[in-house]
């Protein structure tokens, strides 16, 4: 993991020349603790960045032709992006996303710069580990720091801002209707710190990640999901509808969060329609769950925090809908195993990843145990990364 070198290594295999002027940018994915689906309903959030990174290495190019060149070391896909059409790359299979964040960074007034780049990626694609996220929020970082250089800007890149232009080019460029969580944990995440964020105002705090004797365990299906495919936007929709109604008693409200518990219970037979209403169920409740879940870290109340998470897998599959089998089989069989106080799938749903909160002296068993159980019932062999909150989006100075 995060071996800065072989990108390097691989970089100049691909594009000649020698290491000299070769950079390394890295962001990281990241797993929700809890707090799910309610981003873009202006909700609370609780994740944290992990060690698993998307990596580019990275070289200005000044022989005149406008255009970056995109690579990866896992794919065999050459992309050139042109500088003066970006607009032309929508279409891409693999390059829209990082071609995206180069048409939002010129819309805003970044000189975008022609570059070679190649893409390391250990974010498992479609896990739920936000791999897109990662992918747009280094491509923004990047870009941004070549720009700012070109023109004598001194300073730290803004990396909120960067969270920002990179949810914006996800929304707007490849058609995801994403929350802003993602992109924040990728760009702002702090080693052994979970954050704790107001999607509506981007209001955060970090907390720190005290789990004494326990450990998250990331639990990857291997069922991968593409939010842009799924019922993902299908979902934004829905709680869009509720919240049209739910204004009727509350008309100064702009998004779900706006209501407690008692608001929606006192409200809720203002949604017209049983699907929309329970979708709204779920996203109130939830954001309440995130709220007691950090008082419970706060208090160093872990089997609190436990009960909260596995109460919020069973709304996601009850009332959002969002679980299926695989990610419902994991969380089952996780939960069967002593040690384990709790577990819930993190991410958008419909496959990816779990994740569960083990104690130390229970982790084999229960990565074995959770295999073996997961593999009989869905035929399929899962992974499992046991991961420390990492820092966010950052330029590694190599040597």
């Amino acid at each position: 993991m995060n071996d800065y070198g072989y990108v390097v290594r691989k970089f100049v295999e691909l594009y000649g020349g020698s290491e000299e002027g070769v950079r390394v940018f890295t962001s990281p994915g990241r797993v929700n603790l809890i707090g799910e689906h309610t981003d873009y309903n202006g909700g609370y959030v609780f994740p944290a960045a992990i060690e698993q990174s998307s990596i580019i290495a990275l070289r200005r190019r000044d022989d005149g032709n406008k255009t970056i060149r995109l690579a990866a070391t896992d794919l065999d896909d050459r992309v050139v992006i042109d500088i003066n059409d970006i607009d032309a790359s929508r279409s891409l299979k693999w390059g829209n996303y990082q071609a995206g964040v180069a048409y939002i960074l010129r819309q805003e007034g970044y000189q975008i710069c022609p570059c070679d780049i190649l893409y390391h990626d250990e974010v498992p694609l479609g896990s739920g580990l936000s791999s897109s996220a990662a992918i747009e929020v280094v491509m923004a970082l990047a870009l941004a720091t070549l720009s700012n250089e070109t023109n004598g800007i001194d300073g730290p890149v803004d990396m909120i801002k960067m969270a920002k232009l990179a949810q914006r080019a996800e929304n707007v460029f490849c058609g995801v209707s994403c929350g802003i969580m993602d992109q924040f944990a990728s760009a702002m995440g702090r080693r052994d710190n979970a954050i704790f964020l107001d999607c509506k105002t981007l209001d955060f705090k970090y907390v720190p990640l005290v789990l004494r004797d326990y450990k998250i365990i990331i639990g990857n299906t291997k069922k991968k999901r593409s939010l842009a495919e799924g019922k993902y936007n299908e979902r934004c929709a829905e709680c869009k509808v509720a919240l049209e109604q739910l204004r009727i008693a509350k008309p100064g409200a702009e998004c779900l969060r706006d209501f407690s518990v008692d608001e929606f219970e006192d409200a809720k037979a203002l949604i017209q329609d049983d699907t929309c209403r329970i979708r709204a169920e779920h996203v109130i409740y939830e954001c309440d769950r995130v709220l007691k879940s950090v008082q419970a870290l706060r208090d160093s109340n872990l089997t609190d925090f436990g009960k909260l998470m596995t109460a919020s897998h069973i709304s996601l599959r009850d009332l959002y809908e969002v679980t299926g089998p695989h990610l419902d089989c994991m969380v089952e069989q996780s939960l069967k195993v002593d040690g384990c106080i709790g577990s819930r799938m993190t991410g958008a749903g419909f496959g990816g990843c779990t994740v569960s909160i083990v104690k130390d002296s229970s982790v084999d068993g229960f990565i074995q145990t959770v295999g073996q159980a997961y593999t009989e019932k869905m035929g399929i062999v899962p992974e499992f990364y046991v991961s420390d909150a990492a820092d966010g989006a950052r330029e590694i100075k190599l040597g």
